[in-house]
């Protein structure tokens, strides 16, 4: 199969997309660790794919975060690539949404996911991947979307930077921004009624862009081709070294 041998840990394997890429990856032959914060619905989604391995965490214990991977590795005696696929939504124009909401969205968009990352810099070695998923919405401001999309920015500008860190390492670090999709994540908004949008792209075309992305050394995937379909951007040369 197409991903043998292939290690890959999923950060927020409960959710819709984030199972679905633990699902497809493992269908495909990878070995594949499960991660998420609902005990229950994590042993589930490890029995449904078959992981590995399964570790539990909480986004607001940024320590615990930062273990996820050196555990995916031992489970599976190394670690290939580690995906964040967890996220938390907020809707209201700047001014309207609470500061507690806003400083919770960049706990778990934004400084979770940077705590998961950097404890995977240690464990996957060069030509491996990092990756999260941000969305569109870092590069098309609509109103209503300011505070959720500052916390995905930032979680954006990371990638970035460790991208530009890391340009002669060979490591992979995607962002990938993905569409509306119709996985009822905009419904569970902690605050407000989100924007008009637009129908949802295809779950299972995205998803094997994210895997894609992973493998083939993508630095960002976003929605460019024909109908919306995915682009991939490779890195650019340049970067921090000085």
């Amino acid at each position: 199969m197409e991903y043998d041998g292939w290690r890959l840990m999923v950060a927020g394997a409960t959710g819709v997309i984030g199972g679905a890429v633990a699902a497809a990856a493992a269908e495909r032959g990878a070995a594949v660790v499960v991660a998420g914060r609902d005990p229950v619905r994590l042993d589930a989604v490890a029995r449904r794919v078959g992981a590995a391995g399964q570790e539990a965490f909480d986004a607001y214990d940024l320590e615990r975060c930062g273990e996820l991977a050196a555990g995916a590795a031992r489970a599976m005696g190394g670690l290939d690539a580690v995906l964040v696929a967890f996220g938390v939504a907020a809707f209201g124009r700047a001014g309207q949404v609470p500061l507690p909401v806003q400083e919770h969205l960049m706990a778990v968009n934004a400084s979770a996911p940077m705590a998961v990352l950097e404890g995977a810099l240690g464990v996957v070695a060069a030509p491996g991947a990092i990756g999260a998923l941000t969305g569109v919405v870092v590069e098309r401001p609509v109103a209503g979307t300011t505070a959720y999309r500052a916390a995905k920015a930032a979680l954006a500008a990371w990638l970035e930077s460790v991208r530009a860190e890391h340009r002669r390492t060979g490591l992979t670090v995607l962002d990938a921004r993905l569409p509306h999709l119709e996985t009822g994540f905009s419904r569970r908004a902690l605050v407000g009624e989100p924007p008009p949008l637009p129908p949802g792209a295809d779950l299972e075309t995205w998803v094997l862009a994210v895997l894609d992305g992973l493998r083939q050394g993508a630095a960002v995937i976003r929605p460019g081709g024909v109908h919306g379909a995915p682009v991939s951007e490779r890195a650019t040369r340049g970067g921090a070294d000085r």
